[in-house]
């Protein structure tokens, strides 16, 4: 008779708003491999909350500012005593070969100084998975030692840091699906646009005391704060464009990859500088 291998000492921590169509099966998705899970609301009025419980997760529901505030109050005000946190987003999904990576090393590292495990992510959209474009694998420090982690205080491109020690990639993917439309998309990105606004204002207050990340995660950073913007307002929207459909071979994607890469550039990156624009005009009057 196989026995089910127990949880390990960790708790996840998932926030959410009408997460209905993905909440069920990021849970069961970790069920067997936590020992807690903890659902911080922000109001949702679908039918999130009640998924959550019936499941097993605690629910606590407090109102949204941005990502860091909310996972830093969970952190804060939540007594976690498990020696890992796992942060991880409702419409992720941990496969069962991530499930024994994660665990493997969990317990080798426990007694180390690698205090944290970066996870590479696998999007799916529209009906398939972006391997080109440079969308994959998309990095995330997402698991680390519990009081050896939280997320610098910014309202957007924000990254767990760690206080000590390193963190180390594992190699087997997490999948990033979302069954909500392109008009869900679409809203969730006009709110992005407007917390990067707020975030470059605070990049540029507050270049020299940035946090440093771990290995590559750096090197995304000091691209999105540096070099990108120090292109050309608007035409940097097309460039970047033609770097990920065309460079990085997001056409191999097929019509998924180019919408995905239009969206991303030609109206989430363009609608940023439109902000940014208008901010300026706003400060001058």
């Amino acid at each position: 008779m196989i026995t089910a291998p127990q949880p390990i000492d960790m708790t996840a921590i998932i926030l959410t708003r009408n997460e209905e169509a993905n909440i069920k099966r990021c849970i069961e998705s970790i069920r067997s491999l936590v020992k807690r899970i903890i659902v911080v609301d922000s109001y949702s009025d679908d039918n999130t909350i009640d998924i959550a419980k019936k499941l097993g997760a605690e629910v606590y529901q407090r109102k949204w500012k941005h990502y860091a505030d909310q996972f830093n109050w969970a952190l804060d005000n939540i007594k976690i005593d498990t020696k890992w946190i796992f942060r991880i987003d409702a419409d992720e999904c941990v496969t069962k070969e991530l499930d024994s990576e994660i665990r493997t090393n969990c317990n080798e590292h426990e007694t180390d100084d690698v205090n944290g495990f970066i996870l590479r992510y696998k999007v799916y959209f529209l009906g398939r998975f972006l391997l080109h474009g440079g969308w994959y694998p998309f990095l995330k420090l997402t698991i680390f030692k519990s009081g050896l982690g939280r997320f610098e205080d910014r309202a957007m491109g924000e990254h767990i840091i760690l206080s000590e020690g390193k963190a180390i990639t594992l190699k087997t993917d997490c999948l990033h699906y979302d069954f909500k439309d392109l008009t869900t998309w679409t809203e969730k990105h006009n709110k992005y646009s407007s917390r990067e606004v707020i975030d470059r204002m605070y990049v540029i207050s507050h270049r020299k005391n940035l946090a440093k990340l771990d290995g590559p995660l750096e090197n995304n950073k000091r691209f999105r704060d540096g070099l990108y913007y120090k292109l050309p307002p608007f035409l940097r929207a097309k460039l970047y464009f033609w770097y990920r459909y065309y460079i990085r071979l997001g056409f191999l994607d097929g019509t998924q990859g180019r919408i995905f890469a239009f969206l991303q550039s030609y109206w989430y990156r363009f609608l940023i500088d439109a902000k940014l624009f208008e901010k300026q005009i706003e400060e001058k009057n």
